[in-house]
């Protein structure tokens, strides 16, 4: 789509009578001018966000140390992309140190979800300096002030804070002459990017971008010194663009918009040529190019699953070549343990990957498909927009970059649950199966020997935790998850209590699948919030952990259990609970539930098994 006719459509909607164009994120993507990226975000900071589809709220503030205002174009049009509706809070030059120590600042009134810190070297190098050690000193003192500024702001405001490694201006380092000399400067300089990256592994709410790892492969100055000079611009805008883009990488990951699910086509992706045609021997896979470029690309898939992600095949070919190469060709990476589940046959691709997705039990937005195919990745794309396109055309040795350009499965943090996944979808089929052969779904659950141990969050499930809360969408009592630094708090309280809660049966455990955040009163205990991941949905679980809280409730002497709801469109799933439980709805958004008589809402067909942490320790 030609650029003119974009900007035309974003102005259009600006207007008072324009109507919905949805399909405007998606052609968004054909944007790759920067100048033009900017005046899209500029128009589009006009536009209701209703009139773009279904997206996700968030509020994004942006200080710096340096003038930043040209970043929020950049970083609107990013964030719009990745399915969120940003409103966005932008500081004036060098208000970060203020931002970040008033509690009154129009940032801190402003209450933003997450906070953008961008930083460039002037602010940390000494306006004079006559030799390394007074330069490593400055530095270190400069680190040191905002090392307590971000660790203040961040326990008063509960926002998280993204900070950034800072590159070093290249006029900087040729200013000093010797060579001995540019190496303890550039030493020194590695210590603050070092630090600047420890933080995220300090403070709880702070995390990190390595910014000059990015620039690495970026073809731009790091800044213009006239504009630099004149409007204290420290970035070009291509530096600008790529720290939006992954900014917004950072947003998506902080709302649980981890994609889920890669699914991988094969002749020409996972391995060069046709194996039908080629047969098992004949395809391009080992050492040598254009072979290890595949192998590369099944390396990372790998890579991938290791860390969470679910791998599924899609491909129209014959089942019994592909069971041959996948269990026996000696140069494959990849291997059938690593694949959770496969649609290998001539059917249509998006039938196919529907019907993957009705196997896995999870969304079509949670799916990822790459395929070499312009015909496939048009079909997919038209027929089923919710799942993300990869189209991985030309050299073969560009397809892995390609398939990680744009975040797709970025996450805050990977978790033991995350590296077992793909065995736990493995099980969840051979549930599917087993329960074929039962008359009745009681029979059927009970043969399953469910086990649901129920504790208190402490500092190795609370990762796991703040994750299924800003990742769930099906099963949440208010769509709002609770910030990490909250849910730190709540645990550590006498006044609240954070549940997390683990399931098992007969055919494995699934590891860490829900939480409940709860604060204590006198007279009632509210339930603030209920997650629960979708895979152990049907089973009686969510029933069994709400006995367990009516039961404590009960015996610290609580008249009636209280349970917060709000619809968000996407907890349907969720809705029916609260009543089905024996709940009643006092309000639009409160259900109640008497604890005298107690009440009996556990199924009999699973076992609970309980543990009551001693002391706070998170």
């Amino acid at each position: 789509m030609e650029t003119k006719e974009l900007l035309a459509r974003i102005r259009g909607l600006g207007q008072p009578d324009a109507t919905a164009d949805p399909a405007l994120l998606r052609d968004l993507g054909t944007l790759t001018d920067v100048p033009a990226l900017v005046e899209a975000g500029r128009l589009l900071a006009k536009v209701p966000a209703e009139l773009l589809g279904k997206l996700k709220p968030l509020r994004v503030a942006v200080t710096g140390t340096f003038t930043a205002a040209a970043v929020a174009p950049l970083l609107r049009v990013a964030l719009l992309r990745k399915g969120i509706a940003p409103e966005i809070h932008v500081s004036g030059f060098d208000q970060l140190a203020t931002d970040l120590s008033d509690p009154d600042s129009p940032l801190a009134s402003f209450a933003p979800q997450i906070t953008l810190c961008l930083l460039h070297d002037d602010w940390f190098v000494p306006s004079a300096w006559d030799d390394a050690e007074a330069f490593s000193t400055a530095v270190r003192g400069r680190y040191a002030m905002f090392d307590n500024l971000v660790g203040a702001f961040t326990e008063r405001s509960g926002s998280a804070v993204l900070v950034h490694t800072v590159p070093l201006s290249p006029v900087e380092m040729r200013g000093v002459v010797a060579f001995d000399g540019r190496a303890a400067l550039g030493r020194t300089w590695r210590e603050l990017n070092s630090d600047l990256l420890g933080m995220a592994l300090r403070r709880p709410g702070v995390h990190a971008l390595d910014l000059e790892a990015y620039l690495v492969d970026t073809p731009a100055r790091l800044r213009d010194e006239r504009l630099y000079r004149f409007a204290s611009s420290a970035w070009t805008p291509e530096v600008e663009a790529v720290y939006a883009a992954e900014a917004a990488n950072f947003c998506g990951a902080f709302l649980g918009l981890a994609k889920k699910v890669l699914v991988l086509d094969l002749d020409n992706t996972l391995w060069g040529g046709v194996v039908g045609d080629d047969g098992p021997s004949g395809i391009q896979i080992g050492p040598l190019y254009p072979g290890n470029a595949f192998r590369e690309m099944q390396r990372r898939a790998v890579q991938l699953r290791k860390q969470g992600v679910v791998l599924a095949l899609c491909s129209k070919n014959e089942a019994t070549i592909v069971d041959e190469v996948l269990n026996h060709h000696p140069d494959l990476v990849i291997r059938p343990d690593d694949i959770a589940a496969r649609a290998v046959n001539w059917d249509p691709k998006d039938h196919n990957i529907r019907g993957l997705a009705a196997q896995l039990n999870l969304g079509l937005d949670s799916f990822v498909f790459a395929d070499d195919s312009t015909f496939e990745t048009q079909l997919v794309r038209g027929s089923i927009p919710e799942v993300t396109v990869v189209h991985l055309d030309g050299d073969p040795a560009d397809h892995v970059t390609a398939l990680q350009r744009n975040g797709s499965f970025d996450v805050l943090t990977t978790t033991a649950t995350d590296r077992d996944r793909t065995k736990l979808y493995k099980a969840r089929a051979e549930r599917t199966e087993f329960a074929g052969s039962f008359s009745s779904v009681r029979d059927y659950l009970r043969s399953l020997e469910i086990q649901v141990s129920v504790r208190e969050a402490d500092e190795f499930s609370l990762p796991r935790l703040v994750q299924l809360g800003q990742r769930t969408n099906q099963f949440t009592m208010t769509g709002a998850s609770h910030p990490e630094s909250r849910t730190r708090e709540m645990a550590a309280s006498d006044d609240h209590l954070v549940l997390v809660f683990e399931v098992a049966d007969r055919f494995g455990a699934e590891g860490i699948v829900g939480g409940v955040w709860v604060s204590k009163h006198e007279d009632h205990w509210l339930i603030e919030n209920f997650v629960m991941s979708c895979r152990v949905f049907t089973r009686g679980v969510e029933h069994t952990v709400t006995q367990h809280i009516a039961d404590r409730a009960a015996e610290a002497g609580a008249l009636r259990l209280e349970a917060d709801f709000t619809a968000t469109g996407r907890n349907k799933a969720a809705a029916a609970f609260y009543p089905d439980a024996g709940f009643t709805r006092v309000t639009e958004n409160r259900f109640t539930l008497p604890l005298v008589p107690r009440p009996q809402i556990g199924p009999d067909w699973t076992n609970l098994v309980a543990f009551e942490r001693e002391s706070a320790d998170v």
